[in-house]
């Protein structure tokens, strides 16, 4: 059997300069995650790592599917490379992830990009060194959108992008079939890791000085259920907080249906977990909600809620919330910001519905005007900005911890507190990716303002 790794590394290591990698990811976290995976194995088999895209000897786009705007964006990007292509024959291109394991994706490329020299779907990352050495060694464009059984290979050390934050799969894949989203079609069923591989990875993070892990999932309170020995993600939590280090956790998504008390309660106990849950929604209609194949209703998510805030009483929430889903009336709107205006979240991501072929919401008769649904949208977000701006008020006088991650040009340094709330502050940039102890004093709609406590 050929070992395509090393027959790559021998093709790559007769060039005359190192080769230099390009790698944009879109979309959520998880491709983010999946992307320094893919980083990680081409610097094993020996490209260097580049920002510039005219010096890359190879491009790759690891796409995103869930809304139509990131797949054009992405057809946009990979015909703006045509001229560059012809400029520099030997540059390969290759697009990947969730776009690329649809077939009519492949189809599209082939006819109308057929510069393009790989393309590989989310199950086969780890095929890329057979299909590079194919690619560089056969004409023609190398596909596979095939199901593997296994995951990226536990062996390759992901390329981070940050030195301060990393993100952490727990699991990949969704069972839950909502009728609006394509993820278990280009992701597959839900395929936890084994706790050793996931807490191997975590210590490996604090030792290495990291203060900020994101556990990934499509819905990760479903995490173990498919191991041979099952075990709960509350008590995945509970192992992850008994490491060594000084780090917080994070984990997203949570899929309503499925916080239990227990999973709060871990939250709230556990000192390295953030007192913060993202949390989405959707709609706050419970005709819209079994439309969309969500299985829990508005008052069982308001029940959740209200366990948390029995035990923190300004427990932070955000969500996701999809305005306009098909046929969407007053009504059903209206029973949506019911719900905003109870839980009063932090935060919240509002989208218009945007169809994905395949999904079963994608052949559904919508008689909501357009226009409609942009206005019922900007008054999600006047609601919101309300709130925020309101509830923001109560962390004056406070005192948060800050992990610093930007700074800009007017001397302030930006962060987000436990409570997954921007919190900026006058600082030099020597505290970007430390802990601060920082005292509001401010509060504004979309972030807090304080400072930093020395000592």
């Amino acid at each position: 059997m050929t070992d395509y790794k090393k027959a790559t590394m021998d093709i790559l290591s007769k060039k005359a300069e190192p080769p230099l990698c390009f790698l944009h990811s879109f979309g959520c976290q998880q491709n983010v995650s999946d992307g320094e995976k893919i980083l990680g194995l081409l610097c094993e088999m020996g490209y260097g790592v580049t920002q510039d895209i005219t010096a890359a000897d190879l491009i790759i786009y690891n796409t995103c599917a869930v809304r139509e705007g990131a797949e054009l964006k992405v057809y946009s990007l990979v015909g703006n490379l045509k001229n560059l292509k012809k400029k520099k024959p030997g540059l390969m291109i290759g697009v990947c992830g969730c776009m690329a394991q649809q077939e009519k994706t492949v189809e599209n490329l082939k006819r109308s990009y057929p510069y393009v020299d790989i393309i590989f779907g989310t199950f086969a990352l780890g095929e890329l060194p057979r299909l590079l050495y194919k690619a560089l060694t056969e004409k023609g464009t190398a596909v596979d959108i095939s199901e593997y059984k296994a995951d990226f290979p536990e062996d390759i050390r992901p390329v981070r992008n940050s030195g301060f934050s990393a993100s952490v799969p727990v699991m990949y894949g969704c069972n839950n079939f909502c009728s609006y989203c394509i993820v278990p079609y280009v992701r597959g069923r839900e395929r936890s890791r084994s706790p050793e591989a996931v807490l191997s990875e975590v210590k490996e993070l604090a030792g290495q000085g990291y203060k900020e892990i994101m556990l990934l999932g499509q819905n990760v309170n479903s995490y173990g259920k498919t191991l041979d020995e099952p075990i709960s993600f509350s008590e995945l939590l509970r192992r992850i907080n008994g490491i060594d280090g000084d780090f917080r956790v994070r984990f997203m998504s949570s899929h309503p249906k499925d916080v239990t008390k227990e999973l709060i309660d871990m939250i709230i106990d556990c000192e390295k977990i953030c007192k913060h849950l993202h949390l989405p929604l959707q709609s706050g209609s419970d005709r819209i909600l079994e439309a969309m194949n969500r299985r829990y209703t508005s008052e069982k998510y308001l029940e959740t809620v209200e366990y948390a805030r029995s035990r923190i009483p300004d427990f932070s929430f955000s969500t996701d919330i999809i305005v306009g889903f098909p046929n969407e009336t007053a009504e059903d709107f209206e029973a949506t910001l019911n719900v905003v205006r109870k839980v009063r979240y932090d935060n919240i991501f509002s989208f218009i519905y945007s169809k994905r072929t395949g999904t079963k919401a994608a052949v559904m008769e919508d008689a909501t005007p357009e226009e409609e649904k942009k206005e019922r949208i900007q008054r999600l977000l006047d609601i919101q900005r309300e709130i925020s701006s309101d509830g923001f008020k109560r962390f004056i006088g406070r005192t948060l911890t800050v992990l610093f991650d930007s700074a800009d040009e007017d001397g302030y340094c930006s962060g987000k507190s436990d409570e997954f709330i921007i919190v900026k502050a006058k600082a030099d940039t020597s505290v970007i990716g430390s802990f601060q102890r920082v005292k509001i004093t401010k509060a504004f709609n979309w972030a807090l303002e304080g400072e930093i406590i020395n000592g």
